[in-house]
C-alpha cells in the first residue's frame, strides 16, 4: 500500500501523518467532522471551558457515537434464540420436504 503524507488541521494545531494513500478522502471528512462540532458546541460559550474541556466533549460525542453503533451491529440473547429457533423450524421443514 502507497503512503501519503498529509497535514491535518484539528482545533486550530496542525498534525503531520503519514496515511495510506486509499485513506485519505477519510481522513479529510474526520477532520472536517471535527471541526464542525468543535464549532458548534464552542457556539455555547461555557463558563470557563478550555480547548481541552471542548475536544473531551468532542471525543465523548465520537465515542458515543462508536460505542452505539457497534451495539447496534451486535445480536442480543434473544434475537439468538430467535435466529436458533428459526433455523430449527427451517431444517424441519426441509425434512419435511424430503420424506
Amino acid at each position: 500500500m502507497a503512503q501519503q503524507a498529509i497535514t491535518l488541521k484539528l482545533a486550530g494545531k496542525s498534525y503531520s501523518l503519514n496515511i495510506d494513500s486509499e485513506k485519505e478522502e477519510m481522513y479529510r471528512l474526520a477532520e472536517r467532522e471535527v471541526n464542525s462540532y468543535l464549532a458548534a458546541i464552542k457556539q455555547n460559550n461555557f463558563k470557563n471551558w478550555t480547548d481541552q474541556d471542548y475536544l473531551s466533549m468532542a471525543a465523548l460525542k465520537f465515542a458515543i457515537a462508536n460505542v452505539d453503533m457497534r451495539q447496534s451491529r451486535e445480536l442480543s440473547d434473544e434475537d439468538l434464540k430467535r435466529l436458533g429457533h428459526l433455523g430449527e423450524e427451517i431444517d424441519a421443514y426441509l425434512n419435511a420436504l424430503k420424506g
